[in-house]
């Protein structure tokens, strides 16, 4: 466990250095961007070590690993952000945890989370996934909604009870117009980021870029950066 410590110490010293870095090549002051751990696949051990050294906001792709790492760490100061592709009967479980959901991309999506944070007494932020690889009003080939749905989709989480309007995420695309055009992507995300907030003020937050291309995105503008594999390691193989 002390290896694995200090394994997780120094990559997160290394991912610090590289905010810092974007930052002040983009001109932007470091504490406008917040790191967000993706924990998928790794134990509820390596949750407590972030834990320790000042992580605050870790993410997961998957319920069935998050809710019992979830529960496990409860204990913790922790923000949990959900960024996979959500299916609508594991919601319940999801608002259990869950502070942000990172991946509202349909309306039946945004009506199952608000009847459960009714129902659980909670407010759940809400960041729309938009698809930047998506043709006209479809879904990307990781999910998200398109750049044309992202007005009508803002409004209906806005109004739904139970749920607060936190912003936008996407994921850098691997097709169309945006591949390898990592900056040119975030660029898009955050001119899509403008519009929402001249109706939605309070929707400011960007999620955007990963251990590959964090510098992207925070010189586009990103609020949030979501680094897994750069901190704690290449993931072990899914069986």
């Amino acid at each position: 466990m002390k290896d694995r410590k200090e394994y997780i110490t120094a990559n997160l010293a290394e991912v610090e250095e590289r905010i810092v870095a974007a930052c002040a090549a983009a001109g932007r002051r470091r504490e406008e961007v917040t790191l967000i751990v993706v924990t998928k696949t790794y134990p509820a051990d390596d949750v407590r070590i972030l834990s320790e050294l000042g992580v605050r906001h870790v993410a997961e792709n998957r319920d069935q690993d998050a809710a019992p790492k979830a529960a496990a760490c409860s204990d913790l100061s922790l923000t949990w952000h959900f960024v996979g592709q959500l299916q609508t009967n594991k919601v319940r479980s999801v608002v259990g945890y869950a502070g942000v959901v990172q991946s509202i991309d349909r309306s039946r999506l945004v009506a199952a989370l608000s009847r459960e944070a009714v129902r659980a007494g909670r407010e759940l932020g809400c960041l729309l996934q938009v698809a930047l690889d998506a043709g006209e009003g479809g879904r990307g080939e990781r999910g998200g909604v398109a750049p044309e749905g992202v007005e009508e989709l803002g409004d209906l989480v806005a109004e739904a009870p139970g749920l607060r309007l936190d912003g936008l995420m996407t994921v850098a695309p691997l097709t169309g117009e945006y591949a390898g055009r990592q900056q040119a992507a975030f660029e898009r995300l955050m001119d899509l980021s403008t519009d929402l907030r001249r109706v939605h003020p309070a929707a400011t937050m960007v999620s955007a870029g990963m251990s590959s291309d964090l510098e992207q995105a925070v010189a586009a503008g990103a609020t949030h950066v979501r680094v897994g594999t750069a901190v704690l390691g290449v993931r072990p193989r899914l069986g």
